[in-house]
């Protein structure tokens, strides 16, 4: 049993020290991961996969080992990157939701102190408040008002509302009151771990651009088979052996099929969630960094994500008391403290207790009842020595006081100059009515240096703003004028105007640099659903216990870190580490450019694969007077040591100073203009390169068309056609980093790593042409002098086919130059 004694002064540090060796770390056991292993072999049986093992065994039947072992060793080497990949991104969200903020408040040593949830033990006295997550099985010993949201454990969402003396459970939500509790059960021992052993972590669905990538790969890969199937019949029909038609069809299915596709898009989501976490931008799920880059509207608060939330009292008007007696009242009916030298609960009420202390306020007095804030009073009062101290909004204070003369003038003062304006009164008893009119206090929270530029940056990206705050309209109006955010139309409302009808409601906000002042959070899920009604995607901002509905009904729900509610945090997809609104903007510009990326590497991709399905039409189109420029060993080498490395740098491309210029792009990832720029322009553009090297260098040797060619000059032509292939797409991967810039135009040590895969793709082509048995394995040679100028021709000409199309493209008005 607790004693009052004991809840006062808590457990000291030197108890809860030799208590947490004891018991051990506050956390839960982590639920059972799948092996590597079963990772690993998951990466060998896909759809790919599965193609690629049938291809290599009917290559073994048909007596052709050398290509059943490349087959296989593609297979392998493709399966173990794509395990790298999906192990490192598992391992990188791990240790992302290990940065989202998980702290508690208890009392040790006779003072309120934060500390990480993991370190709770029990005998710790915990002090909680609407918002917060319940880290630990508690006892309650003092209420306040207290409703619990028990839904994680019950599966109901109905308000509980425990006693005194009654349990409250980890991983339920305070979302009403205060109370100060005893823990009694933390980790392994709470009832939540003992449900978490008899459940199964729930998969989550594929994301939308997973499922896009999805489809774009299964559509290809069916027109890869189709393909194949009726080059089979050509070869036949042009008096191939079976063997040999097979052989032929199989090279044309593997050079069309995208094998290091998908492994290419998890890295480069992955890597984009990373970078959001080194700025303070914390994804909770991968997909919600593809659907950052599509926001078009975002609505911001105002304090601490537009403001510092660093507040100071900046006036103070008591027309007929004392100071110290308005800063008495307010702190009584505050929780906030500035204790040990350390801020300690909600930055406002900090404040107080601050300015209080520097007018030597008498802040003794027995609080025999406490009724906390709530969205709905808009208040929070105590009763102390029989008297009620309350302080709130003015707008919900003023009404249950007397009159006083001049409170409107000062209210509009404090007001037009930006401050947050609290109304303190108190009363004779405990009922809020009648009651003394005390004072206005004004706290200043200056803008943030970054809330500008951050504005300006949305402006030009086509994304419109709407401040959404709880504050008075003049606070509000004056802040946004002042950070630039406040529209030409000047367009200030508060939440009791807005229209009932969803598509008035839509039609009224749906315009830049609205401010909606005293919004509830029924006002704010009205908001984000009228706003998605018109097409919008939507970016959320919320800290609140009461804005979790708002954040799921927006597309992206951002909830405060350093801030904001446990509540907000569970429900969002970003959670801001540092609170800040420049962080959003960070986050979106990496979300543009993660889409970007899908599409450069999409790009890169399509290309090589007209490349190495170029020597085939070639040949079945000529009736066979013209050889095969390439093997499907060659096809094979080209996908292994040129698609993946090149393609992954691409994935990692950073965002360039244009990416936040225009409205976001947003649709199918393969669309028209990509398909022109693949099948139009750049893999038609290699393909004349690569026919070029291996007829010229037929031609050179004393080839005429319609006669076999020499074994050793058909492999030094093959050659050439490889090195072409190679060379044009070192070109074609500086080419992809842009849609909108040539190759000149663009700075080569922004993405270095796009430099190293580049060198280790020269090195891998001598190899497979300057090593013999390599070459003759692959079915070529290395090619003479004058068949290296020729392949070199394939740089300039993908740089020439790649700045005509830019240029033409500009010319028309079609490239906005956002990548």
């Amino acid at each position: 049993m607790t004693t009052v004694s004991q809840l006062g002064q808590g457990l000291t540090a030197a108890e809860a020290a030799v208590r947490l060796a004891q018991e051990g770390p506050n956390i839960l056991p982590s639920a059972r991961r799948t092996p590597a292993v079963v990772l690993l072999l998951r990466q060998m049986v896909h759809f790919f996969a599965l193609l690629l093992w049938g291809a290599s065994v009917l290559a073994l039947l048909a007596g052709m080992p050398q290509l059943a072992v490349a087959i296989v060793i593609v297979v392998l080497l493709n399966g173990a990157f794509a395990f790298a990949q999906e192990y490192r991104a598992d391992r990188a969200s791990q240790r992302l939701r290990e940065l989202i903020p998980a702290n508690v408040v208890v009392r040790r040593d006779g003072r309120r102190q934060v500390i990480e949830a993991a370190g709770l033990v029990t005998g710790d006295v915990v002090l909680l408040e609407a918002g917060d997550r319940i880290s630990a099985d508690l006892e309650l010993a003092e209420v306040h008002g207290l409703g619990v949201n028990e839904s994680m454990l019950t599966g109901e969402s109905r308000l509980v509302r425990p006693a005194c003396g009654e349990p409250a459970f980890a991983g339920t939500f305070v979302v009403e009151g205060e109370a100060e509790a005893v823990v009694v059960a933390t980790g392994g021992r709470t009832r939540l771990a003992g449900i978490a052993k008899l459940t199964q972590e729930a998969s989550r669905p594929p994301s939308p651009l997973s499922v896009q990538i999805g489809k774009v790969v299964k559509i290809v890969a069916g027109i890869a088979l189709a393909v194949g199937v009726v080059f089979y019949g050509l070869a036949l029909l042009l008096g191939m052996e079976p063997g040999q038609g097979f052989l032929f069809a199989l090279g044309v299915t593997v050079a069309l099929v995208p094998e290091g596709l998908l492994p290419t898009v998890t890295l480069s989501l992955a890597r984009a969630a990373q970078r959001m976490a080194a700025r303070n931008a914390l994804v909770r799920h991968l997909e919600a960094v593809e659907t950052l880059g599509s926001a078009t509207f975002i609505c911001t608060d105002k304090t601490g994500t537009l403001t510092r939330n660093e507040m100071t009292v900046a006036d103070l008007w008591a027309p007929s008391c004392p100071p110290a007696d308005v800063l008495r009242t307010a702190v009584l009916s505050s929780t906030g403290r500035m204790s040990g030298g350390k801020p300690v609960g909600d930055p406002m009420e900090v404040a107080l207790h601050v300015e209080a202390l520097r007018l030597r306020a008498d802040l003794t007095g027995q609080i025999t009842a406490r009724f906390p804030f709530d969205p709905v009073r808009r208040c929070a009062s105590v009763v102390s020595g029989g008297r009620l101290h309350l302080k709130g909004a003015p707008d919900a204070v003023l009404p249950l006081c007397h009159a006083v003369p001049g409170v409107e003038e000062a209210l509009a003062r404090m007001s037009d100059r930006g401050l947050r304006v609290l109304a303190v009164a108190r009363g004779g008893t405990a009922e809020e009515r009648e009651l003394e009119f005390l004072g206005l206090i004004g706290l200043y929270d200056p803008p943030r240096d970054d809330v500008a530029e951050a504005i300006w940056k949305c402006r030009i990206a086509g994304i419109k703003l709407a401040m959404v705050t709880g504050d008075h309209p003049r606070t509000a109006r004056a802040i946004a004028a002042e950070v630039g955010l406040l529209g030409e139309e000047e367009l200030v409302v508060t939440g009791a105007d807005l229209p009932e009808d969803e598509a008035a409601l839509g039609e009224l906000l749906d315009h830049d640099g609205v401010v909606v002042a005293r919004v509830t959070p029924e006002d704010k899920l009205r908001i984000a659903r009228a706003l998605r009604s018109r097409g919008h995607v939507v970016a959320m901002t919320g800290d609140g216990v009461n804005d979790g509905p708002a954040l799921r009904e927006a597309d992206i729900g951002i909830a405060m870190g350093a801030s904001g509610t446990d509540v907000a945090r569970e429900a969002a997809d970003l959670v801001l580490l540092d609170d800040r609104f420049a962080t959003i903007v960070a986050a979106v510009e990496l979300g543009r450019a993660t889409y970007a990326n899908v599409r450069r590497f999409l790009t890169y991709h399509l290309t090589d694969n007209v490349a190495e399905l170029t020597p085939f039409a070639v040949w079945a189109l000529s009736g066979g007077t013209i050889p095969l420029a390439l093997s499907v060993l060659q096809v094979l080498a080209l996908d292994i040591g040129t698609d993946l490395l090149p393609a992954l740098a691409l994935g990692a491309e950073p965002a360039n100073p244009r990416t936040m210029h225009g409205p976001a792009r947003t649709g199918n990832l393969i669309d028209r203009r990509l398909l022109v720029r693949v099948f139009g322009v750049l893999g038609p553009a290699q393909a004349v390169a690569e026919m070029g090297a291996f007829v010229g260098v037929l031609l050179l040797g004393g080839w005429q068309f319609g006669t076999a060619p020499d074994l050793g000059l058909l492999a030094a032509a093959s050659g050439a056609a490889f090195a072409a292939v190679v060379l044009g797409q070192f070109a074609n991967a500086f080419a992809c980093r842009s849609e909108s810039r040539w190759i000149g135009r663009i700075r080569w040590p922004t993405n270095r790593l796009l430099l190293w895969a580049i060198a280790f793709e020269a090195v891998m082509l001598l190899l497979f042409l300057g090593v013999p048995a390599v070459a003759r394995l692959l079915g070529g040679a290395f090619p003479p002098a004058a068949g290296w100028v020729l392949a070199a021709l394939a740089i300039p000409v993908m740089i020439l086919a790649d700045a005509a199309y830019k240029a033409w493209q500009a010319r028309r008005g079609v490239i906005r130059g956002s990548s």
